[in-house]
């Protein structure tokens, strides 16, 4: 028996356990669009193929699932293509599905079909960012590409993949029997362990040690590793640093946990990795900002320091960093083989309480030193108290999405993150105008949990119509426009270095300008508020949590850089010598 390929698309991913696809339409994927119209799955509809692919992100982050994303041909597909690469650089698992020219007219440049170097060569456009890219050029290899992309993308370093589909193959009929081959195929993998020997090894560089630390990146909620990362460093009472993308790894209340290494790292924490004796690595790729450029005088002393480096990834041990024991394994069965070897020969554990006491030392007189800021009654509002205000008002297991700029960086360094996976971050691509649609995604993903949306002006400037799906869909997010009418960032690095800041701020007429985010809002449907006075700014975001709608919140903040005692050699580029940052920027 035969069937049109898009109706057998649909089945298969029904089959997977796909609930969602986010996207947009095209001619070149209508036949996709008929067939979901009665399947249970949802298909979220959006304005802009880069919203689709950041809510793709967040839902894929949040719920721990592939996600998948359904665009249309040329521009559709390249629109996309930011949001799948910042999926690729955080190793985020999606399945991008694109329309692609009819098979039928290769050759004759058709409509926004991009041949200038080949005929039908769309997919080579992603080629440079996502694990692997498809052009499925008969329709009876169609089902077997398709359970090669998700098993690619779900497996090994995680990331995206895209199949790219000719339309005339999406109405084209094949057996039925060619899908139904690929249910047999398993849909999960065993991943790599470690052995006895090797944990033991590992635990004995550990103890041997005199002063030992464990460093997190993202890799430990990929694996969802996280409480087996807690069971490990308990026995043994090891600090804990992490990185960007390892933020909420181990809670920041937590005693054993340092904070935030790097370029935005404090002082402290940059310090205890500097003069660590052995480093435990725990899916890591040791990145830029996170260790200070890799100079050694400010957060990594490696090989000075002994590198133990665990990654599911063999490209990334041994990159930035010599090491004196590689493993490529999966490090949620790592951990929990060093569990079980370390309650066998180290069972009465290790305890440290100076150190603990240490760093509550630390978190306190960082707490003090932040105090000023946080009681500041000024409107602009300072972003400290900006980010204080918002943690004291949601709950614990509340999900933060951060843009870039002060939002990401004031997060990674003071915003208290309960749990694992609780605050979602462009980490590698960095990219402005990932928070807030990453936030509808992960809404969609955790429905009963709420999501706030911590972004910039700028930020949220790039894809406003995140509100018109919002709307449409009533998900309840909450944005918070930390509105500085800038560029902020960029505006206190060239104001250091440039004594200027031209570009980088918002101005019409000589004076500040920025649109009525609130007003804006309202006019898609949705609740917004723009904020007077600091006193407005925490009832006005309890109202909008208890609302459960969607809500903006437009609270304007002053202009200044987020602190850091850390290093990043773009400085020397700008000013060699001078030991310049950013400053503030005045409206």
């Amino acid at each position: 028996m035969k069937k049109p390929v898009a109706e057998q698309l649909v089945r298969y991913l029904e089959d997977r356990g796909v609930t969602h696809i986010f996207g947009l339409c095209g001619h070149t994927n209508i036949a996709v669009l008929a067939a979901l119209e009665h399947s249970s799955i949802k298909f979220v509809n959006v304005r802009h193929e880069q919203i689709a692919a950041h809510m793709a992100d967040g839902y894929a982050r949040a719920k721990k699932e592939t996600a998948v994303v359904l665009c249309h041909v040329g521009p559709g597909l390249t629109n996309a293509a930011t949001g799948v690469a910042n999926a690729a650089l955080d190793s985020i698992p999606m399945v991008v599905i694109a329309g692609d020219v009819p098979s039928h007219y290769y050759g004759k440049h058709p409509h926004q079909e991009i041949n200038l170097h080949a005929d039908a060569s769309q997919y080579e456009i992603y080629r440079p960012f996502v694990k692997r890219a498809w052009r499925v050029d008969r329709p009876d290899l169609f089902p077997e590409i398709l359970e090669k992309a998700f098993q690619l993308a779900e497996n090994g370093r995680p990331g995206p993949v895209l199949v790219s589909v000719p339309m005339d193959i999406f109405s084209k009929e094949v057996d039925v029997a060619l899908f139904e081959k690929q249910k047999r195929h398993t849909k999960t993998l065993h991943k790599p362990s470690i052995d006895d020997e090797t944990a033991k090894h590992i635990i004995e560089k550990l103890m041997q040690a005199e002063r030992p630390l464990v460093y997190v990146g993202g890799g430990i909620m990929l694996a969802d590793a996280a409480e087996e990362l807690k069971t490990f460093v308990e026995h043994f009472d090891l600090p804990v640093a992490h990185t960007l993308m390892g933020k909420g790894a181990l809670p920041d209340d937590h005693p054993l946990t340092l904070g935030m290494s790097g370029f935005w790292g404090a002082k402290f924490v940059n310090d205890m990795c500097r003069n660590a004796d052995v480093i435990l690595a725990l899916g890591t790729r040791f990145s830029e900002a996170d260790c200070s450029s890799w100079e050694p005088e400010y957060t990594f002393n490696i090989p000075e320091t002994k590198l133990i480096h665990i990654d599911i990834d063999p490209n990334e041990i041994g990159r930035n960093y010599p090491t004196e024991l590689g493993i490529v394994a999966d490090v949620k069965q790592a951990l929990t083989v060093l569990n079980r070897v370390a309650k066998q020969t180290v069972p009465q554990g290790r305890t440290d309480e100076a150190l603990k006491e240490r760093i509550a030392n630390y978190k306190e007189e960082f707490r003090r030193q932040n105090a000023p800021h946080i009681q500041d009654d000024s409107y602009p509002m300072r972003p400290e108290r900006i980010l204080h205000e918002v943690r004291e008002v949601l709950p614990k297991d509340a999900i933060i999405t951060t843009d870039v700029g002060w939002n990401k960086n004031g997060v990674g360094q003071q915003f208290r993150a309960y749990g694992a996976g609780t605050i979602l971050t462009p980490g590698g691509y960095a990219t402005m105008g990932f928070g807030a649609p990453a936030a509808l995604g992960a809404k969609i993903a955790c429905p009963d949990r709420v999501v706030v949306s911590l972004v910039g002006d700028g930020g949220f400037g790039q894809n406003p119509a995140v509100l018109a799906t919002a709307a449409e869909e009533n998900i309840a997010v909450v944005w918070v426009i930390m509105n500085n009418y800038a560029f902020g960032t960029i505006a206190g690095l060239e104001k250091a270095h440039f004594g200027t800041t031209h570009g980088t701020v918002f101005q019409k007429d000589g004076k500040p300008y920025s649109p009525d985010y609130a007003a804006i809002a309202q006019a898609y449907g949705v609740e917004g508020v723009k904020i007077r006075s600091a006193e407005e700014f925490k009832p006005a975001l309890e109202r909008a949590i208890q609302a459960n709608k969607p809500f903006v919140i437009d609270v304007e903040m002053i202009n200044v850089p987020t602190p850091t005692s850390g290093h990043w050699n773009i400085m020397d580029i700008y000013s060699p010598g001078k030991r310049v940052h950013h400053v503030a920027v005045e409206r």
